[in-house]
């Protein structure tokens, strides 16, 4: 296990954010490879609301993102969660476990009533994700868009991300 420090971000870790973030998403599947450019996008429309890196040896390795969503029925206080960024070295390690679980501690804290995330169901069920078929994201694949509710109540309806993720990379 990799002797880490997580912390929310800071100023000066926004570079690194951005670097770490383009690698490790470089040879993805299933992405268009503007993630770096979509937390650039949050963090300027102040919709970052929890923004936490891994640290190990004092050099960032890894980044979380968790963003607020809109559900179209009205609930409140409802996040999305990525990206989700390790440095290709550092994979598989633990390092994205650890952010997960941080980041969901944070949401949870601060009075949140659950959080969405689009992404590999093996991977997210292990941090309770599931997913439930009142709660979609138009144009993609039911068993990929997956809920945490920290709460009860699970809304029904349509869940929209910040606008920053349709950002597209310039030509």
């Amino acid at each position: 296990m990799l002797n880490l420090t997580l912390r929310n971000e800071q100023a000066d870790d926004i570079e690194s954010i951005f670097n770490i973030t383009q690698s490790a998403f470089e040879h993805a599947a299933h992405t268009d490879h503007t993630e770096q450019l979509i937390v650039n996008a949050l963090r300027k429309a102040n919709q970052l609301s929890i923004s936490i890196v891994a640290e190990l040896d004092d050099k960032i390795i890894g980044h979380i993102a968790i963003s607020p969503v809109v559900i179209s029925s009205g609930e409140q206080n409802w996040y999305g969660l990525g990206p989700v960024s390790v440095v290709p070295a550092y994979q598989q390690q633990g390092v994205g476990k650890a952010l997960i679980q941080q980041s969901l501690h944070q949401l949870k804290q601060q009075g949140a009533a659950g959080c969405v995330v689009l992404g590999d169901p093996a991977y997210y069920s292990k941090f309770g994700f599931k997913p439930y078929p009142n709660l979609i994201l138009e144009n993609v694949p039911a068993e990929y868009f997956q809920t945490l509710a920290f709460t009860p109540v699970i809304p029904h309806g349509t869940v929209k991300y910040h606008s920053a993720f349709e950002v597209t990379a310039s030509p």
